[in-house]
């Protein structure tokens, strides 16, 4: 799936969308996508200067769009949006740099009422960057 089909499901645009490319979507279960790290990001420039380092709170973020995603692509969701409402077992192992590309992984663990729980995790090569469980409440767009 490409960036124009992406955005057809969240409501994210640049300079906040991270979600480049989905590789592969299982509509309510799960998802592989990639994130395109570049230097023109205009975080780099206060994060940090000299060394520039995407924000971790980023990484978590493409992750929750990717999960977005995931659940707002189903016909029964697509007039929601999703909100977030906690994140936990969140880990940062690595730093991210401009010119990486992000394989993000998220698989949903439950989805219950409005409430979804997903796993994230947050690939540079085959190092693992990041990982966490986000869960985020579906609310109507309007």
């Amino acid at each position: 799936m490409e960036n124009i089909e992406i955005r057809e499901f969240i409501p994210h645009r640049y300079p906040f969308l991270f979600v480049d490319r989905i590789l592969e979507l299982e509509i309510g279960k799960r998802a592989i996508g990639i994130k395109n790290v570049s230097v023109n990001e205009p975080y780099f420039q206060g994060h940090f200067p000299g060394n520039p380092i995407m924000p971790g709170v980023l990484i978590i973020e493409a992750m929750a769009q990717l999960a977005g995603v995931v659940v707002m692509a189903g016909e029964k969701n697509k007039n929601k949006i999703g909100l977030f409402t906690s994140i936990d077992k969140c880990k940062f192992k690595k730093m991210v740099y401009p010119g990486d590309q992000l394989k993000l992984e998220v698989e949903i663990i439950s989805f219950k009422m409005k409430l979804a729980k997903v796993r994230g995790k947050a690939m540079v090569g085959e190092d693992i960057v990041a990982t966490a469980d986000i869960a985020f409440l579906l609310a109507d767009k309007e």
